[in-house]
């Protein structure tokens, strides 16, 4: 059986690693080469941002408070996952040629 305190450890620290990778993001978007000059190569920042708003922030704000840790851990990883997978997609986009 999970602990009340290991699910909370959890949680605030998928909640953390999420936050880091989020702000990283907009460090190394900011590093790609300037393009076409549109600056649409920002709209990546679009579906990150939903991910942290939609499952990051409230798995914290939970877990904060510790409540509903049941709801908030596995918030907290689909969240990570999603990161993963956007993640992905976009350095796909990001590649030249």
């Amino acid at each position: 059986m999970i602990t009340t305190g290991a699910l909370r450890a959890f949680t605030l620290a998928a909640c953390a690693a999420g936050l880091l990778f989020w702000a990283y993001t907009f460090w190394y978007i900011a590093q790609l080469p300037v393009g076409d000059g549109t600056g649409f190569q920002w709209m990546g920042e679009m579906p990150l941002t939903g991910v942290t708003l939609v499952c990051i922030v409230p798995a914290l704000l939970m877990s904060i408070s510790n409540r509903a840790l049941p709801v908030a851990a596995p918030l907290a990883g689909a969240g990570l996952v999603a990161y993963a997978l956007l993640w992905m997609q976009l350095l796909r986009e990001f590649q030249p040629g």
